[in-house]
């Protein structure tokens, strides 16, 4: 069930109509007006099915590259890193379920999980999930469409978290091609094999880098270029070493913001950037021609060639205080990069060029009013414009959509609680963090949901989420929504459940 903190207004703002409040969501109403029921079946528990077989296909270790598909579906893609293939939270599947009253997404499978917060990642019929469970983190393989288990492996971990927030893992799974890497909240950096689940190799980043424990522990997930495994590290010198944790205002760099492995080895391949480590993951593109990486570290934006290492700019892009962090990966469209933050100045949007950058547009630091304050979701952009959800706190967040080349804002909608977006067939899966999940037409002239946890009441609108959600996933729920070969991922505290979203023909 949902917390009771959702009896709240849910008011609605568009650029041509003034503010109207709404009314407290209740059970009766949901049922009346609402939109979206599953259809269940019985759950599997993934983590304690032991007589799945270890391997489907027998290989040599270390001898194949690729990774043998097992999946029975193929029409659409899989989902090997974060935010998806191109890294950008956007699907290109099609076929989607749009109404869930009268077609209700079938669930499949359900995971209980330990301590974590990130989603799982897909490849080659494989879902693989990183978790925690007592004073041991792990990964998992299950098969990605019964949920039954290929594979785990484990190592020993004593992490605590500086401010009460779980001891798990952030960052997700990196699938290339048969090797798997995590980055785990203490610096523990591994590459598994992906068919057996057995080490190819370990870096602590910590010993090696002299990284300082961040206000969250590690939680920028790497990408993969070529041969380099490109991982935000921000160690720091011997000197800083007896700051206490969390005074990361006295803690100086030793030029490893970003560090560069070999992807086979782990063998360090270049490291650069004096700057502290973020949440936000790094994002690669090609902007005419040339092969960029954009990292979005503590003090701001860093672009550079990713081949070489070789820094183009570092555009200062902070708050003030103290326990500020950037989280949200950088958007890139065209020539253009947005990046966005939640604790003070906003967002901007740059024009990246060899050897720098220029200044497209940037919120006011005298105002109040932002375009996009992006806390650890990643806006996603679409024919012109960035949806996404802004503010830091579940009482101010607000879902909009703003015009990509102004920042103008074009509607926002507040009391969703703080959301994640996926993009899909012209639509966004929605999903707030009390578990509330509903489908949502990508149109930037007004909020326009179609199905899910959402009831369209009173006059033209007003919205309201009902205090039980569809799928009791539990707070909070702080990972995007996963599409991939026609199956929607979704995660809560305790557990992962997987629908159908697009039916097989």
């Amino acid at each position: 069930m949902a917390s009771g903190m959702l009896k709240a207004k849910r008011m609605l703002r568009t650029k041509k109509s003034k503010t109207i409040s709404a009314a407290v969501a209740m059970c009766l109403l949901f049922l009346a007006g609402g939109y979206w029921c599953i259809a269940e079946k019985p759950p599997v528990s993934a983590a304690g099915d032991q007589n799945v077989a270890a391997v489907v296909v027998a290989v040599k270790e270390g001898v194949a590259e690729q990774l043998v598909d097992i999946g029975n579906r193929h029409s659409g893609q899989d989902w090997p890193i974060f935010l998806g293939p191109t890294g950008d939270s956007k699907s290109t599947e099609t076929g989607i379920k749009k109404n869930w009253r009268s077609s209700p997404l079938q669930q499949l499978w359900k995971l209980e999980l330990g301590t974590s917060y990130g989603i799982g990642t897909i490849s080659q019929g494989r879902y693989f999930q990183f978790d925690r469970h007592g004073d041991k983190c792990f990964v998992l393989c299950l098969n990605a469409e019964s949920g039954k288990l290929i594979w785990k492996f484990t190592y020993p971990t004593d992490y605590q978290d500086l401010y009460g927030y779980n001891n798990g893992p952030r960052c997700s799974p990196v699938v290339d091609g048969n090797r798997v890497y995590v980055y785990g909240v203490a610096g523990h950096l591994y590459c598994l094999n992906a068919t057996t689940g057995k080490k190819i190799w370990h870096v602590d980043t910590v010993k090696q880098y002299g990284v300082i424990q961040n206000f969250f522990g590690v939680g920028s997930t790497p990408v993969v270029d070529r041969d380099l495994l490109i991982c935000m590290v921000g160690g720091s010198p011997v000197a800083s070493q007896s700051i206490p944790p969390g005074q990361l205002d006295l803690v100086k760099s030793n030029g490893t913001a970003v560090v560069a492995l070999n992807k086979h080895t782990g063998k360090q391949q270049y490291k650069f950037g004096n700057d502290l480590a973020s949440y936000a993951s790094p994002k690669l593109a090609t902007i005419e021609g040339r092969r960029w990486c954009f990292v979005f570290a503590r003090k701001g934006l860093i672009g550079f060639e990713p081949q070489s290492g070789i820094m183009d700019f570092q555009y200062p892009w902070q708050a003030p205080s103290l326990e500020a962090v950037n989280a949200s990966t950088p958007v890139v469209v065209g020539t253009q990069v947005l990046i966005s933050e939640t604790y003070g100045p906003g967002s901007s949007l740059l024009r990246a060029k060899k050897g720098g950058a220029e200044v497209v547009w940037k919120d006011s630091p005298k105002s109040r009013n932002k375009s996009m304050q992006a806390h650890w979701n990643t806006p996603i952009y679409v024919d012109g414009y960035l949806y996404g959800c802004s503010g830091r706190h579940t009482r101010d967040a607000e879902l909009r959509c703003i015009e990509w080349k102004t920042g103008k804002v074009q509607w926002s909608v507040e009391g969703l609680t703080r959301t994640s977006l996926t993009f899909v067939d012209g639509h966004f899966i929605c999903q707030g963090e009390y578990g509330h999940v509903f489908l949502m037409k990508a149109n930037p002239q007004k909020f326009e949901p179609i199905a899910g946890d959402i009831a369209v009441v009173g006059q033209q609108g007003e919205y309201e989420l009902p205090f039980e959600t569809s799928f009791d996933l539990g707070y909070p729920c702080w990972a995007a929504p996963v599409v991939s070969q026609g199956l929607l991922y979704l995660r809560g505290d305790k557990s992962i459940v997987c629908l159908e979203l697009i039916p097989t023909k």
